[in-house]
């Protein structure tokens, strides 16, 4: 996890490439960039022009991609995925890409998203003789394209999107080229680049954020619109819509929380969203204090935002592990609020008998609030005041984010005062929903804030959403 430990789990991270002869290798640099979206396991497909070679596994990509396991996936063409699950369980058969062979003849398929409609169109299959591996939503996809009586490769995801509902950006691979695509309301990020290569040949890059164009020197030259499928081959590219966009409804938690700070994403920087969070938080919420906090890593940015507004100094004054894997031994000797201390530690000399100012980019259970707000007392803060740089979260999302049910998520059932009591914070202030269109600067209402309203986009979520049934599996 890169950010607070509060509850959000990273969702997953997908990166394309056509026509460079060293593809797998860029691809796996592409993942690298993209870790900070899902740690579970990753995945590379390439193609040389006759057959699909596939490698992927459980764990972190440097672990996975060595010099051997790359040296096996030959091709100037790649798809890749990096994944933490938001449907599915946590196995290796839902790891991406999917590889298949059938009708269409070889193909591969790598996903961000959640397709809210994914349990039916499956029992739709099942009940007409298809045969799942996986339980992730993704697999559906490539039965779709499958089953398609459409002649062409193009023609038939043509086919398989139009019957997706939910969020999804999808790339697609193919013996000699590569499709991506993107649903039409435009929940999640898909980036378009270039690469120039020394012979002076364009290679043409696709990534879930800019961060991983910028490790290759790639450039960045727009976003796949929504509703839009782009089409890399030996012709060239070709954009289409496949279907009309919807009103958009980017999703504003790419911006507060899950991607990189040195990414564009939906065509604006994250670092300067973020700084903006941070000075809006400081008009609407100030106090008298002595140092301003962030928790780190996703909250940096917002504190800095804070500080530079109020005039107070800013402290990296939490000091976070980045090295602490997924199991540790744990002392058989009770430690109090362990797993917190493994990940933070407080810097006491900037702390002790200071008035705080801690800035985190959200709250989901509390739980982990009240564990930091802690730490810093015991560090020796004579106050601790919580500023978080979004609204309330009072709903889970059905488009890609694993958060938790509703009965979890502390601000749907809590006052703020209760919130502030429960997490032992002195003063809790949130950003008001207003401000964080502002630090987006939303002004066509272009942003998805769902977790922050309650108010969903698509129909089959709302209707699912008034009588309690979710279809995250």
């Amino acid at each position: 996890m890169k950010g607070s430990v509060d509850g959000f789990r990273d969702e997953c991270g997908v990166f394309a490439i056509y026509g460079h002869s060293e593809a797998s290798n860029l691809a796996y640099l592409g993942l690298y960039a993209l870790q900070h979206r899902g740690q579970e396991s990753a995945g590379i497909a390439t193609s040389d022009g006759r057959d699909i070679h596939c490698f992927k596994s459980m764990g972190h990509v440097a672990d996975i991609f060595t010099p051997s396991v790359i040296s096996e996936l030959p091709g100037d063409t790649a798809i890749g995925h990096t994944r933490y699950s938001t449907a599915g369980d946590t196995v290796l058969l839902n790891a991406q890409p999917f590889s298949v062979a059938c009708n269409k003849g070889r193909i591969a398929v790598a996903h961000n998203g959640n397709i809210t409609n994914a349990l039916e169109l499956r029992q739709d299959l099942e009940r007409e003789g298809s045969i799942f591996q996986a339980s992730s939503d993704t697999e559906v996809v490539l039965h779709l394209v499958a089953r398609s009586r459409e002649r062409t490769l193009s023609g038939a995801l043509r086919d398989a999107l139009l019957q997706l509902e939910g969020a999804f950006s999808l790339v697609f691979l193919a013996q000699n080229r590569i499709i991506v695509a993107r649903d039409p309301y435009g929940f999640r990020p898909l980036a378009m680049g270039r690469l120039v290569q020394p012979d002076g040949r364009v290679a043409h890059v696709f990534a879930s954020e800019t961060c991983a164009f910028d490790l290759i020197d790639a450039e960045y030259v727009g976003d796949v619109e929504p509703g839009e499928m782009v089409c890399v081959g030996p012709e060239g590219m070709t954009r289409e819509r496949y279907t009309p966009a919807r009103k958009r409804s980017q999703c504003v938690f790419e911006h507060v929380y899950f991607s990189r700070p040195d990414s564009i994403v939906f065509g604006r920087s994250v670092q300067e969203s973020r700084e903006n969070l941070g000075r809006l938080l400081a008009r609407e919420s100030p106090v008298d204090a002595d140092v301003v906090v962030p928790v780190p890593d996703s909250g940096v940015a917002a504190a800095l935002g804070y500080a530079d507004e109020s005039g107070i100094p800013f402290r990296q004054a939490l000091i976070r592990n980045h090295y602490v894997g997924r199991t540790f031994i744990e002392p058989s000797q009770a430690i109090r609020d362990f797993g917190v201390k493994l990940k933070l530690n407080p810097i006491r000399h900037l702390i002790e008998g200071k008035r705080v100012i801690l800035v985190d980019d959200s709250i989901v259970r509390g739980t982990t609030s009240k564990k930091i707000v802690r730490m810093v007392r015991n560090a020796g803060a004579r106050e601790v005041h919580m500023r978080v740089s979004c609204p309330p979260t009072i709903s889970p999302c059905f488009y890609g984010v694993d958060t938790p049910s509703k009965g979890e998520l502390i601000a749907a059932n809590n006052s703020i005062e209760e919130i502030r009591a429960f997490v032992e914070a002195d003063t809790l202030a949130y950003l008001s929903l207003p401000a964080l269109h502002r630090a987006v600067r939303d002004d066509k209402g272009e942003y998805c804030y769902s977790c922050y309203t309650g108010d969903y986009p698509t129909k089959l979520v709302q209707i699912e959403e008034m009588v309690g049934v979710g279809t995250r599996r």
